[in-house]
């Protein structure tokens, strides 16, 4: 049985809210014409995003005060803040990595937008079907929160010791395979996946970046949904913040995509997220860390890899 604080008519509204923000998201960042956001649409966006995010959670703590008492509402609240501070972090690495996809296929700053939108469309998907079955193993076997932290521990580690490598796309397996069995032109045609030539279907390198991209949502998302299981394992709260973060993916990837290279420090920060929450997970039977204290320290692995990054790039252009 999963155990959450939501009715089924806040998933309902939820699901209402989602659906219908993402309509505005697709007018407000172009809506169907090929079209390269600037940093202030995606900034303003951005602000959108974060503040709707804090107003959700207040709002949550809001009803729950008044329906299940101020205790219950404020760890309820802070779960969320702390799981959507996570999961928001831990999405900027998807940046880095969209970025990379980006360069390697030299996919025009106008196509982007609509690789990502669908990329947020699938990454939502999945991250629905991981979070209720994830729910579900954990309220069954309460041992595998262990595993999910040993997972942590060694994804921390190999992400601190691989950061300054880059993977090699053309060796992708799903890349080789799409290569395989479909035919693909060697140029893109705007922001079209697939076009006709004498009346055959074949398919542009746009669809490539688009298979990449799903792939990257569906590794990060193994990632991040074990680590915000450290926080709560509720699963309207592990729905909400992570949903809230993915649908600020797009606008804070225009927001960066062009001094990415100024945060380089933050894939360290990220690691030693991740390796925190995988301590924590596993050190749980015998010590019990608040939920104010794992976002305070998040707060200050995160801070300090920004600034230091800032720092150590302060002679680059913006």
């Amino acid at each position: 049985m999963l155990h959450t604080v939501a009715q089924p008519w806040m998933w309902v509204a939820f699901i209402a809210f989602v659906l219908a923000m993402l309509a505005i998201d697709v007018v407000a960042l172009g809506g169907s014409r090929a079209h390269k956001v600037s940093v202030r649409e995606a900034a303003a966006w951005s602000i959108v995003w974060v503040s709707l995010a804090l107003a959700f959670d207040f709002g949550l703590w809001i009803y729950l005060t008044e329906t299940v008492g101020r205790e219950i509402a404020t760890a309820k609240a802070m779960e969320f803040l702390t799981g959507y501070v996570i999961e928001k972090s831990l999405s900027v690495d998807n940046i880095f990595i969209f970025l990379l996809i980006f360069g390697h296929f030299a996919v025009p700053p106008q196509y982007q937008r609509k690789v990502l939108l669908y990329g947020v469309l699938g990454a939502i998907v999945m991250r629905v079907i991981m979070i209720l079955a994830g729910s579900w193993v954990v309220t069954q076997f309460a041992w595998v929160l262990y595993l999910f932290g040993v997972f942590l521990l060694i994804t921390g580690f190999r992400m601190l010791v691989s950061t300054e490598e880059e993977p090699d796309l053309d060796a992708n397996p799903v890349l080789k395979l799409a290569k395989k069995l479909l035919p693909f032109t060697k140029e893109f045609h705007k922001e079209k996946f697939s076009i006709k030539i004498d009346g055959k279907r074949v398919f542009t390198p746009l669809l490539l970046v688009l298979i990449l991209i799903e792939v990257s949502d569906v590794i990060f998302a193994v990632d991040s949904i074990p680590a915000i299981f450290a926080v709560t394992t509720d699963p309207f709260i592990v729905f909400t913040s992570n949903i809230f973060a993915i649908m600020g993916l797009r606008a804070l990837y225009f927001l960066l995509a062009d001094m990415a290279d100024r945060f380089h420090l933050l894939k360290f920060g990220l690691a030693f997220v991740l390796m925190f929450v995988g301590i924590k997970m596993l050190i749980v039977k015998w010590m019990h860390v608040p939920t104010d204290v794992s976002l305070m320290v998040i707060g200050l692995i995160l801070g300090g890899s920004i600034i230091a990054s800032l720092i150590a790039t302060r002679h680059k252009k913006h």
